[in-house]
Parts: C-alpha cells; structure tokens; sequence
C-alpha cells in the first residue's frame, strides 16, 4: 500500500484506521472557544500542519498521516480526504465546504475487486489554489499552483498551473 502497489486491508492498515478514527472524533469534537486544543488535535492527525492554517470540523480522513497541508491553507466545513496515498497541499490554498480528495481507487476487474484488492494514487495541490465548494479530487491528480476549481467539478485529470477550471469532468475554460 505504502509503494503504491495493490493491497488488501490486513491488520496493521486496520489499526491505522482505528488510530485516525480516534484522532479525527478528538479534532472534531474539540470546542470551538479551544483553537490550542483544535491545533494540537489537527497536528496530531496529520503529517505535517503549516503555520497559520485553520481547518474547520468535521474533518473525515483514512490514516491522516499521509496528509501535508502547506502555510495558510483553510480548509472549510466536511472536507474528505481519504489519504491512502498522500495528500499533499500546497500554501495559502483555500478549499470549501465539503471537498473530496479521493486517493483510493479499485480494480476494474470484478473477481480482483471481489477479492477485496484496492490501490491509491497520490493528490498534490499546488501553492495558492482555490477549490470551490463539493469539489471532488480523483485519484493520481495534481493541480498546479494559482489554479481556481468551480463549485461542484470532477477533476479527473490534472490541471494545470494559473487557471480556472469547472464542471463533470472539469475542464479549463480560461488562463489567469
């Protein structure tokens, strides 16, 4: 799993999941008048937690230790992400309420998905992007520096750096 390579989930990927399901109901259930309390929560959930960052509850994560958010980033309300591969974002990104980024995928094939065989590919988000509201991240994306994602897009590909891009799948529709 950690190579990137097909895995099933065994005991110690179990494990993992208990140990962030402690940590996320810990950081979401931190009071709002407690932004100490909530940081250290957060730094404990995550690999690495800029300065300056804030996250807003309820945060849902799979490992939370293969997540690096950059300086300054805000994540809103409901962010998803699912850090089987990791989750790397970038300074002063800003993300809205209730994002998915989605490193998990599955075989195509139905008897190896019937055998419980998964894989995950990494996400990067570049330094100073804009992810509108329900935007979902597939697996394996990277969204280069500057770039603006409309509210509710499916970035199923890449994206380059200094654009604006929208839809199901989204596409760039202008360069900043």
């Amino acid at each position: 799993m950690l190579a990137g390579e097909p895995y099933r989930v065994d005991d110690e990927v179990a494990a993992d999941s208990v140990r962030a399901q402690k940590l996320m109901e810990r950081f979401n259930t931190t009071a709002p008048d407690d932004p100490q309390g909530r940081a250290e929560a957060l730094a404990d959930l995550l690999s690495e937690v800029g300065e300056g960052g804030d996250v807003r509850p309820p945060l849902s994560v799979d490992l939370g230790y293969r997540i690096t958010l950059g300086d300054h980033v805000f994540v809103n309300y409901g962010a998803v992400m699912l850090d089987v591969a990791p989750i790397r974002i970038g300074s002063h990104t800003q993300i809205g309420p209730n994002v998915q980024l989605l490193t998990p995928t599955h075989p195509l094939d139905p008897e190896e998905r019937k055998a419980g065989w998964e894989s995950a590919e990494p996400i990067t988000i570049g330094e100073n992007v804009w992810l509108g509201g329900g935007v979902i991240v597939c697996p394996g994306v990277t969204i280069g520096d500057n770039t603006v994602v409309g509210a509710g897009a499916v970035v199923s590909r890449d994206l380059p750096a200094n654009v604006v891009a929208v839809g199901n799948p989204a596409r760039v529709i202008k360069s900043l």
